[in-house]
């Protein structure tokens, strides 16, 4: 069972339920301080073939710009094939998707042929684009404080302008819950 509650814009309490019912309490601090209608920060990064993606080559199409944590792992893998499944519905509704990690190159081309993921998948080591879309931050999980990638979905409109954010997206529906919203 998942409950959220916000206590302010940047804080969202977390509370599951685990196999005994015991409650465990996960406190993350949001980094993000984008907002909707807001213009997209313009960002140019590197794909798994070497080759530059930019926000300013996709002006005049719908972008699902979705940052997650890290490539092959367990919820990023759900999130990823629940986007490729239904990635013909995404197209449908005029979607281009555009993933981006801290993971190089390399990486995402053996994550994308591994899933045949039919989408980009941008390389962001250094965190410049992770950055400017504000997603990197302190997490805290169990007691457990570190930092790290804030798994976030921004929908951006055909202008540049973000028309949706998805703080907390459903991993195995993110596809469904996106055309739902904005589709």
């Amino acid at each position: 069972m998942r409950m959220c509650e916000y206590a302010d814009e940047q804080k969202c309490l977390i509370q599951e339920t685990t196999k005994n019912d015991k409650r465990q309490t996960i406190n993350l601090s949001m980094a993000t301080t984008l907002k909707e209608r807001q213009k997209a920060p313009a960002f140019t990064g590197k794909d798994q073939n070497g080759n530059n993606v930019s926000l300013a080559d996709l002006k005049g199409q719908k972008v699902v710009l979705y940052f997650y944590p890290e490539d092959d792992t367990p919820t990023c893998t759900v999130q990823a094939c629940n986007l490729r499944d239904n990635h013909a519905l995404l197209k449908q509704h005029g979607f281009t998707v555009i993933g981006i990690s801290p993971d190089d190159e390399a990486k995402h081309q053996k994550f994308r042929e591994k899933y045949s993921l039919p989408f980009t998948l941008v390389a962001d080591p250094q965190h410049k684009i992770i950055e400017k879309y504000g997603v990197w931050g302190e997490k805290n999980l169990y007691g457990r404080k570190y930092m790290g990638l804030h798994r976030t979905t921004f929908v951006i409109n055909e202008d540049g302008v973000i028309q949706k954010i998805f703080l907390k997206p459903r991993n195995k529906a993110h596809a469904e819950e996106i055309v739902k919203a904005v589709g």
